[in-house]
């Protein structure tokens, strides 16, 4: 189980999860504080490389009309 420096381990790492699609808003919105800014990594627990996934797939929701810019 991948961990970082906080120990928490990575959820995407955990659960094999590959890509993140920027359709499941589900997901992105765990991601996403109550005033929709994503979430550092050391509060998630994400590792770098899915962070930067994350990332982009929440700014491309927001593109799309799946998530709102601001509150």
């Amino acid at each position: 189980m991948a961990k970082n420096k906080y120990n928490k381990p990575c959820f995407f790492t955990v659960n094999n999860i590959t890509y993140i699609d920027y359709k499941n808003v589900k997901l992105l919105k765990k991601y996403v504080s109550q005033y929709n800014k994503i979430t550092p990594r050391y509060y998630t627990g994400t590792s770098l490389k899915y962070q930067k996934q994350l990332a982009r797939a929440v700014k491309n929701a927001r593109f799309m009309a799946l998530m709102p810019f601001v509150r």
